[in-house]
């Protein structure tokens, strides 16, 4: 790597300190990214197993069943890293590797528990994802953990972008602000305050979203006509194990 790309990385670092996540644009080149998108395209039309369907998790705007209209619309290509040797080398390429080095500063751990997606949005039932942390559901000695969002295509609220709240990875939450699905409550006032400084940045071919695991985020739904691909993997640094018993420790992590 060069003085000039560390340099960058080193500034890609901060304001992921700062500000809870960070646009790297144009990180990884537009054919790789097409031969990616072609990738999931058949997958996603075979139904390759693991999938994720919209009815399974029944957010706002999913099908009510599998039996519905759309019933069998994807949300997710699961554990991406084991589902073709095209994803998994983009998961561990080597300026993600460096990235990470930069960040943990210590030996980064790919997680196939979490994420570890193509993550598709369709237009009229790809659903609406409510404010979260994505710590939530994750078990580690530490909540320290950075998720690597890379955008096959366009990416703007048209389509079901990301929206992020800067900041709010170090800002402290009591329970009652987030409802029984863990979900970050917008009918109080102060989270409303918060949710109503979001940001959701547009993101062209090839540019990577860098996000940290307690950073409140959301995504709308797809109002465009064609079906949105980010290809989507989550690390931690050696030394911040997932916690034995887990869903975090449930499957063999990947050292890099």
């Amino acid at each position: 790597m060069s003085f000039l790309q560390s340099e960058t990385v080193r500034e890609q670092v901060a304001e992921l300190r700062e500000r809870g996540f960070v646009v790297a644009p144009g990180l990884v080149g537009a054919e790789q990214c097409a031969a990616l998108k072609r990738l999931a395209e058949r997958q996603l039309s075979e139904a390759a197993q693991p999938v994720e369907f919209e009815a399974d998790l029944r957010y706002p705007g999913a099908p009510e069943s599998k039996h519905a209209p759309g019933g069998h619309t994807v949300r997710r290509l699961l554990d991406a890293y084991t589902r073709d040797p095209s994803f998994a080398e983009r998961a561990v390429a080597p300026e993600i590797a460096a990235w990470m080095r930069e960040y943990f500063g210590e030996q980064p751990v790919l997680s196939r528990a979490h994420h570890n997606c193509m993550m598709t949005k369709h237009p009229a039932y790809g659903s609406l994802t409510g404010w979260h942390r994505d710590v939530r559901y994750w078990s580690f000695e530490r909540p320290d953990l950075v998720s690597v969002w890379l955008a096959l295509g366009p990416e703007t609220d048209e389509n079901g972008a990301l929206w992020l709240v800067p900041g709010s990875h170090s800002a402290e939450f009591g329970p009652e602000c987030f409802d029984s699905a863990k979900f970050f409550r917008g009918d109080l006032p102060a989270n409303r305050k918060m949710i109503d400084a979001a940001v959701c940045p547009p993101l062209n071919i090839g540019d990577v979203v860098f996000f940290h695991c307690n950073t409140l985020h959301s995504a709308g739904q797809n109002r465009s006509d064609q079906v949105k691909f980010s290809l989507v993997f989550t690390y931690h640094g050696a030394s911040n194990r997932p916690i034995d018993g887990s869903r975090s420790a449930s499957k063999p992590e990947v050292p890099f």
